[in-house]
């Protein structure tokens, strides 16, 4: 795809006419706030995917399920992330050159216990959960109810997910 097909795609305004209520500034700045939302769902359903295929071990079987659920929650949520952000009249922003950015090597996977793939869950759960809690936030105080149940209950699947995740490695 040429660069300027990729560059079109950032999250950029389709209709500044838009008037629902909402300011031109809060929907381009949240709009931003969700597309780095909806990058970290991806990286997150990628991460899952990966570590559901190769983690090993007594507590195989509950890692493999959840990071099923998980994955395949993930990856509806991205839709659901970016419809909001074309309702808020921004592109949905596209750039599939940086998953190897945030894809665990080869290496990584091979030297990672099942506890440190949960660990390493936990961690981007984690900063899922403050990301949308600050987004969700600053949603409500602008008003935009639609944005914050949205992501209330992104954040509703995310808090469950580090509570499963925890009970599993629990000594």
């Amino acid at each position: 795809m040429a660069k300027s097909a990729i560059a079109s795609l950032q999250p950029e305004a389709s209709n500044d006419r838009i008037n629902t209520g909402l300011k031109a500034d809060y929907r381009r700045s949240m709009s931003k706030d969700l597309s780095d939302i909806l990058a970290a769902t991806y990286r997150l359903t990628i991460k899952s995917h990966i570590y559901h295929w190769n983690v090993v071990g007594p507590i195989f079987k509950p890692i493999h399920e959840l990071t099923e659920e998980h994955y395949n929650e993930l990856f509806g949520a991205t839709d659901i992330i970016a419809e909001r952000i074309r309702a808020l009249g921004h592109l949905a922003p596209v750039s599939l050159g940086m998953a190897s950015d945030f894809a665990p090597t080869k290496s990584d996977v091979d030297q990672a216990s099942a506890h440190d793939m949960v660990a390493d869950l936990i961690k981007d759960h984690e900063q899922a959960v403050r990301d949308m809690r600050k987004a969700a936030t600053t949603a409500g105080d602008n008003d935009d109810s639609v944005t914050e149940d949205m992501l209330t209950a992104r954040l509703t699947f995310h808090e469950k997910a580090l509570w499963m995740f925890r009970a599993v490695i629990a000594d």
